[in-house]
């Protein structure tokens, strides 16, 4: 905790120390378009950010957050931030999966099951993932972990077999190819229409984390959530390179010093918030359990069948990466 707390006092004396020479140049505002609700904390995270700067930069950068997909659908954020219509923005790493692979990384069923696994994980890909976006004229500022992912349904689970059939909500490649192998159905759902899918019988099944399902209220149509733990996906801030070479090296600091302190907030955030969510999904009537043994090892099984497929498709950064991850936890 210390050195935490140390790099938090660090980056919150940065972005205020620097803020304060940044001198009166013409004020600059960036939109940030983000994907969530504006109640859910990655959200919040991203409006503290957003202040963060605002006030570190005495008002010569403004950043302004759209939650909900108000400014950009979420499918739209990564392209938009790329081609420069809007020079910031936050979307969920594994939603890129079919653009290349190596965006999946944080979502391979049953390689990274805890927070501090995930923060392993993260830490050796990271470097990869900075290349990756860099060759897209993009830079990564920050990034925050949901909480574990369970399953939703609307009927309880005991096998692999009780899922045939169900319409299932997919959000990447990886969910979408885990509908495949149980039998279910996918379809593709943003996290903005999760309730009005469930609630006209688009969609009667997600893997998500409880945190998605307190937010949308799924207790109004689905009733088990089943403690899987499947992966810890994340969000992340990317930032488009052009307008990132056009901040003068002070408000730079700036940002980076707000990012610091949002991506440590944010992380221990979804920590307090895991828990939380799922007493809240009990308080309104929701059966919330660990998944049976019987489930929870056929899930297993498929698990290290999309290892395979993902270390195949990403080749030999994949290996490198689980490698790295693998040997931190020794």
């Amino acid at each position: 905790m210390t050195s935490h707390s140390v790099h938090k006092h660090c980056a919150f004396a940065i972005a205020l120390g620097l803020g304060l020479t940044a001198g009166a140049a013409q004020a600059e505002k960036w939109d940030m378009p983000m994907a969530y609700a504006a109640s859910n904390y990655h959200s919040a995270v991203g409006a503290e950010f957003a202040r963060c700067v605002t006030t570190g930069t005495g008002g010569k950068l403004e950043i302004v957050t759209h939650p909900s997909g108000s400014l950009f659908k979420g499918n739209e954020i990564k392209r938009a931030v790329q081609t420069g219509q809007a020079p910031i923005g936050e979307r969920l790493l594994s939603a890129h999966q079919n653009e290349n692979p190596i965006f999946g990384v944080d979502s391979v069923p049953f390689l990274a099951t805890s927070f501090e696994d995930a923060a392993n994980l993260w830490k050796a890909a990271k470097p990869v993932i900075e290349k990756t976006l860099e060759k897209q004229n993009l830079m990564l500022l920050y990034s925050v972990p949901w909480p574990p992912q369970g399953l939703y349904f609307k009927k309880e689970v005991n096998s692999v077999a009780d899922m045939k059939g169900v319409k299932f909500r997919s959000y990447n490649t990886a969910t979408a190819r885990l509908a495949e192998l149980t039998g279910m159905l996918p379809v593709q759902i943003e996290a903005a229409e999760i309730s009005q899918a469930f609630a006209t019988g688009v969609a009667e099944s997600m893997v998500s984390s409880g945190s998605t399902g307190y937010d949308r209220k799924v207790w109004e149509s689905l009733t088990h959530f089943y403690e899987v733990d499947a992966w810890l996906p994340r969000n992340y801030v990317l930032v488009n390179s052009d307008a990132w070479k056009g901040l003068d090296d002070g408000t730079r600091n700036v940002v980076l010093g707000c990012a610091a302190l949002a991506e440590y907030a944010g992380s221990w955030r979804a920590v307090e918030y895991t828990q939380f969510t799922l007493n809240g999904l009990r308080a309104n009537g929701m059966k919330v359990q660990r998944a049976g043994d019987t489930l929870t090892n056929e899930l297993k099984e498929i698990g290290k069948t999309m290892t395979a497929e993902w270390l195949q498709a990403v080749g030999d950064d994949g290996k490198a990466i689980v490698d790295a991850f693998q040997a931190m936890g020794k």
